[in-house]
Parts: structure tokens; sequence; C-alpha cells
């Protein structure tokens, strides 16, 4: 049983979220319209009936399984002006559940099936995200994705391309894709080369594989953040070495349960990573995908693990805290999320 938190309360909580995979969530009547204009055949011809294909629902078996989500989307979004729409639209999904801050994530060498240049790519979903954040007043940033599978001269050019847009829109790198059997020490030139580029980077580890897969990410690659992290239990030596540099976890915990990075909720350790003082942020993964919101996100810490307001609160201060922006707008944002949580949890006494 949760602890009763009014479910209104959570809904105008000031939100961050971290870790958006822009391609996971496209709304359906979005994914029908790019369709029809390209020439492209779904399986089927209205949203609703469409949603089961771009959405997992009940168990999942594997990642794999999950990943096989993007399959029917990707053919839909190799163009600039479906890209940028679709970043916008991410936005617009973000502002409805009060989201201030946004990191949004794109793998630009899946866009590449029409004959785009990389440039192209990282460029329309940078216009959509920043034409979002002026209509919508969601803070938007972009985060350029290197997928395992790749080669690292692939990887390498991608790097370069998202150092051409940092500072302009682009925040980070990230290494996502299949962790089983790519280990993130393959692509150690590739992030060697984003260090001396200045770019900061995250990377997907410990969903798919264990603990091993973190420690390469962290202590092999140098990485700022880990995306998801949910496995960092199964080494306390490597968790204490995380919880000391306050290296940020991104959890989501929807999609964790789906992909099965952790086997159920009774076994989901956000509330204990919690409590060992790890830098705990949670956000959404893909808002299509796994059919969630930083509002439920939020639901489910206090309905399944008994978060407090405070801690929600906490935990939301973490998202700002782990942000990849400069300190000074970080600073800012920090200032202005505590001052909306302490009006907010006045209120809810």
């Amino acid at each position: 049983m949760g602890i009763g938190i009014d479910a209104e309360v959570l809904r105008r909580l000031p939100k961050v979220d971290l870790h958006i995979h822009f391609d996971g969530s496209v709304k359906p009547q979005t994914l029908l319209a790019l369709a029809e204009e390209q020439g492209l055949k779904l399986p089927a011809g209205d949203a609703d009936s469409l949603l089961p294909y771009m959405q997992v629902e009940g168990d999942c078996p594997s990642l794999a399984d999950y990943l096989d989500k993007f399959n029917l989307v990707l053919p839909c979004l190799q163009t600039a002006a479906a890209m940028e729409r679709t970043a916008f639209e991410v936005v617009e999904q973000a502002a409805q559940h009060h989201c201030k801050y946004i990191e949004v994530r794109i793998g630009p060498r899946l866009h590449q099936m029409k004959g785009l240049a990389l440039d192209e790519v990282i460029g329309a979903f940078i216009a959509g995200l920043q034409r979002g954040e002026t209509q919508f007043g969601v803070k938007a940033r972009g985060i350029v994705i290197c997928m395992r599978q790749h080669s690292v001269k692939d990887n390498l050019e991608v790097i370069e391309a998202a150092a051409r847009f940092l500072g302009q829109g682009v925040v980070a790198a990230d290494l996502a894709g299949p962790e089983a059997g790519y280990p993130p020490e393959l692509h150690r030139e590739v992030f060697a080369l984003a260090r001396s580029r200045g770019i900061p980077f995250t990377i997907h580890a410990g969903e798919a594989a264990g603990a091993g897969s973190i420690s390469g990410a962290v202590t092999g690659l140098g990485a700022s953040r880990i995306g998801h992290g949910v496995r960092l239990k199964e080494d306390k030596q490597l968790l204490e070495l995380v919880r000391k540099r306050r290296i940020p976890l991104e959890l989501c915990p929807v999609s964790n349960i789906q992909t099965k990075a952790s086997a159920s909720w009774e076994a989901y350790p956000v509330r204990e990573y919690f409590d060992q003082g790890l830098l705990l942020t949670v956000n959404t993964d893909n808002l299509t995908v796994s059919g969630t919101s930083m509002t439920k996100e939020l639901t489910i810490l206090a309905d399944k693990f008994q978060f407090t307001l405070p801690e929600i609160c906490r935990v939301l201060l973490n998202g700002a805290e782990a942000a990849f922006l400069e300190e000074q707008e970080k600073r800012q944002m920090q200032k202005e999320l505590a001052r909306a949580y302490a009006a907010i949890e006045a209120g809810a006494e």
C-alpha cells in the first residue's frame, strides 16, 4: 500500500526528466500522419488500433522484445520534417506533466536510411526541441547516442557531429543498444574523443547486463552518469564507488520492469538505492513504448515504495543536480525547484 499522496499534487510538481528517447515517444496519431505523408504502410489505420504495435503491454520477455517496438517507428523518422515534429511533440508531452527540464536522446545513425547527413539529423532534432521550448516553456536539451553494435569509426563520426552542436542544443553523448556482447570498453576511443571535445557523457549500463557493464562505463570510460544502473547492487564495492563519486543513476521504473532489468517490483532497488544515499534520478525512458509519464513514475514511487512527498522532491532535485547544464544555469534551476517544492509541501501539510 502507498502513502496516499494526492494525485493532483504529483501531477503539478515541477519535474526533471533526464532520460527520454525521442523515437520511443512518438504519438500514434503522429505516426499515422507521417506514414501517410511518406507513403508507408502501417499495421493499423487508426490510433487506438496502432497503439498495441507501438507500446509494451503487460509482460515483456526481454529488452530485445522491448526494442522491437522501435522497428515500426524508425522508417517514418527518416526526414528532417518528421524528426523536427516528433522532437517538438516530446517537449509538448513533457509540458503536460509539468516538466521544467528534459534531456531527450537521439541515435542519429538510425535516421540516415534516406540519406540524411549526421548534421541534418541532429539539426532537425534540435530545431524541434527548441521550437517546443519556445512554445511550452520547458527547457529541452539533446543527448546524442552512439550505438554499441556500430563500428568505432561510425561512432567517432557521431561524436564529431555532436561536438558541432555542443552548446547549441546538444549537452552530452551516450552509448546505448544491446549490452550483451558489446561491453563499453569496445568504444574507449569514441569516448576519449568525446572527452577531448569537451562533451560529457552518460552510458546505458546495468539494464540488460550486470554490474560489470556499469564498471566498464564508470572505471573503463569515465561516464559522468549511468543510464539505468539497476543492477549496481550486484557489486557492493562498485556501488560504494558510485556513491562516493556521486555518479547519478538514471532509473526508469516502468521500463526497467518491462525489460526485465529487475525481475519484479519487489526486487526493484529504487528504495534501497535512495536510502543508501546514491544520487538517484527517476525518468521515463520511452513515453509511448512504455506507456508512461513522469507523473506515473512518481506515483509508482509513492504507491509501491512509500516515498513521501519530501523524498519525491529530493529525487527531482537530484535530477536537477545531475543535469548536463552549465553550473550557473543548473544552480538557478535548483533554486527555482526548491522554492516550488517548499511551497507545495507547505500546502500539502
